[in-house]
């Protein structure tokens, strides 16, 4: 079994300057269901967090 593989090195990308604003701004945009998604997760981490741990220096 031969297992032929070539390395590609990109050296130079030919892209109009407007094209990769719109590029940029759907790529950021893109983004902010994912930033939603991690925030609703984090706040469950630490909801859990806070039940479990949340009185233990009340003395």
């Amino acid at each position: 079994m031969n297992d032929y593989s070539n390395r590609v090195t990109v050296v130079d990308i030919q892209m109009p300057f407007w094209s990769m604003v719109v590029f940029m701004v759907k790529a950021a945009i893109a983004s902010i269901p994912a930033i939603i998604i991690l925030s609703i997760l984090f706040a469950i981490v630490m909801a859990i967090f806070t039940a479990m741990f949340g009185g233990m220096g009340m003395m």
